[in-house]
């Protein structure tokens, strides 16, 4: 017994990343306040806390539907923990957003009424890195929120330019030893399955503890497994580089076999590290990677390629440089023409601008030739593995080109590719960000897009092709920090930097078709018809009736006699005769035109009465009686 425990002592002694202290931080948000709940993140975080803790993980903090305050205490102890670790892990689940090309992590409490409320109400990517900070050996976080964010749909943009991507944004880590690995690669939306858990989480809880595993390999088979199962739909991705010595989460344990003859191995791809080296170096993308590389493997195949992707690097770099002393000169030669500078100045001004436009012309042309140069022999290599994946005995001879495929399970690359959809959106995104393109960045290269392309080109004094979406034109519109294309603003709206603002005109006045303040007029008075227009129609004809030499009309006359026993009674009714009687039926007469008698005299009845037969007449006896209302 004794001897036994010696040698497990040994054991531990000789492998001392038996002893390495790893700790695991947890959050899962699923229980969002002012948006639909998900059903997913808090399960995830329960089966990746219970990874992590069969794992052996010395700490494992798992913390579920956080607050922004909440979180910002989470990750502030978790630091702590993380302050003597060799190995440090955040895993996140529940909602993610892009703004302006950074990540940020939405608690269960967060509004988003404005954009700018990103920067208030949520916790940025670098927050969560620095959490991880102190781990000495690896850096790992674990993102798995990159589903269809419900916030942007009603967000108000204060700010017309201010993008909101799809999904979550690329990310390079600053800090050596560090990943950074999404659900689903950027720009695109994860898929939270039909089950308890995200594909994603499943493919990771049953890969990243494997013992032994290095955690790149472990997130290779996590990604071929998220493929199948979401038929292709949904990739894995995963940020960052570590050293050239694996890195699992879980070591693996020693074992003391017996020695038995065993076939000899196959020979293996001398290349196949120097091949890893390149694509790293490549995922960088800046010189500092590529000198690293050549420093390390100066000669070969890959070190050519290594080169002619500097020399690329270096003629943008010049172009970049070429095009602002071009513009610079140029402005400088307006300023002088419109200050009205002497001859000789405004000719020794006009001499540089037209020296830096040609010498802007020629970094052009380079650049060109550069990237041309670097394209042809990525594809030579990309040929070149094709041929050694075709043969595998020709990629391990001698004479083979260095370009052969490792043997065993496929890992992903750090460096795929871009498809054609993911390349025309980054195009669209850098379009937007220099003020070219106003629609949404879809990944369709349609007409707008070339639109857009062409005003780039038309102030940025480019002439990359419009009709598809190159790495060309992605890498000349990167190069520009600023607007190129001038703000255009909707009607109702005028330009006020980089924002639309709304006019406002000032009282007595209106907005008119050509976006101006115009003075209302003044409305001028309508000339109208004196009281007299109401008198009626007989009033007016019988005012005409005595003026000389107007002509009567003849009246029409009606008689009522009544007859009794005691008298006789007349009743007589006179009304001039009208040439309209519509218009004198359309106005209430003065009078009723009878005529009242009796044993006296006759007088016209009284306006608002009228004769009523009461039957009888005679000598001193009306037949008839004026009745007044």
């Amino acid at each position: 017994m004794g001897g036994f425990l010696l040698a497990a002592a040994l054991l531990l002694a000789g492998h001392p990343a038996l002893a390495e202290k790893r700790v695991a931080l947890v959050i899962g948000n699923s229980a969002y306040q002012n948006v639909p709940q998900l059903t997913n993140p808090a399960n995830d975080g329960a089966v990746m806390t219970a990874t992590f803790k069969s794992a052996g993980f010395d700490v494992v903090d798992y913390r579920r539907d956080l607050t922004a305050r909440e979180t910002r205490r989470a990750l502030r102890d978790f630091a702590d923990a993380a302050r003597d670790a060799d190995i440090a892990v955040v895993y996140y689940a529940g909602h993610g957003m892009e703004v302006e090309g950074s990540n940020y992590l939405i608690p269960i409490d967060a509004r988003l009424e404005r954009d700018t409320d990103v920067y208030d109400e949520t916790l940025s990517l670098d927050r969560i890195l620095v959490a991880v900070e102190p781990a000495k050996k690896l850096r790992l976080v674990i993102l798995d929120a990159c589903r269809d964010n419900p916030f942007t749909r009603n967000m108000q943009r204060t700010v017309a330019t201010r993008s909101l991507g799809r999904g979550l944004a690329k990310v390079e880590p600053t800090s050596p030893n560090t990943l950074i690995a999404y659900s689903a690669k950027a720009g695109s939306t994860a898929q939270d399955g039909d089950g308890k858990n995200s594909p994603f989480t499943l493919a990771l809880s049953r890969h990243i503890a494997t013992p032994g595993l290095d955690v790149r390999k472990a997130f290779g088979f996590v990604r071929d497994e998220v493929l199948k199962s979401t038929a292709n739909r949904q990739e894995p991705f995963v940020y960052g580089s570590l050293g050239g010595e694996d890195v699992p989460l879980v070591p693996g344990v020693p074992r003391v076999v017996t020695q038995m003859p065993v076939a000899p191995a196959p020979v293996a791809n001398p290349q196949a590290d120097t091949r890893r080296d390149y694509e790293l170096a490549m995922q960088v993308g800046n010189k500092g990677a590529l000198n690293a590389f050549l420093a390390q493997y100066p000669d070969g195949f890959y070190a050519s390629l290594a080169k002619l992707q500097l020399e690329k690097l270096t003629a943008e770099e010049n172009r970049a440089a070429a095009v602002e002393k071009a513009r610079t000169t140029e402005a400088e030669r307006a300023r002088l023409a419109a200050l009205g500078a002497r001859k000789d100045t405004l000719a020794k001004a006009e001499a540089e601008a037209r020296a830096a436009e040609q010498a802007r012309i020629a970094a052009e042309k380079a650049t060109q030739l550069a990237q041309q140069q670097a394209a042809d022999a990525e594809k030579k290599r990309a040929e070149q593995q094709l041929a050694a994946a075709d043969n595998p005995r020709a990629a391990t001879s001698p004479a083979a080109q260095p370009v052969a495929p490792e043997k065993g399970p496929q890992v992903a690359s750090l460096t795929p590719a871009s498809q054609p959809a993911d390349l025309a959106k980054s195009v669209q995104l850098e379009l937007r960000r220099v003020g070219c393109l106003t629609e949404d960045a879809d990944g369709d290269w349609g007409s707008a897009s070339r639109r857009s392309l062409s005003q780039f080109n038309r102030y940025a004094g480019t002439r990359l092709d419009t009709q598809a979406a190159s790495a060309d034109a992605l890498e000349a519109i990167k190069l520009k920090q600023a607007r190129v294309c001038p703000l255009v603003c909707q009607h109702g709206y005028k330009s006020d930097g980089d924002r639309c603002t709304r006019i406002v005109c000032a009282e007595g006045s209106f907005l008119n078709d050509d976006n101006d303040c115009e003075k209302r007029r003044e409305k001028k008075p309508v000339a109208k018809r004196d009281g007299r227009d109401d008198e009626d129609v007989p009033s007016r004809r019988r005012s005409r009736s005595a003026e000389p030499g107007l002509p009567l009309p003849a009246p029409s006359v009606g008689v009522g006699v009544g007859v009794g026993g005691g008298g006789i009674g007349a009743g007589i009714g006179m009304a001039p005769g009208i040439a309209k009687p519509q218009a004198q039926a359309a106005r209430p007469a003065r009078s009723s035109g009878q005529i009242y008698c009796d044993a006296y005299l006759c007088r016209a009845v009284r306006p608002g009465c009228h004769l009523d037969y009461r039957g009888g007449g005679g000598p001193a006896n009306n037949a008839s009686v004026e009745v007044c209302n």
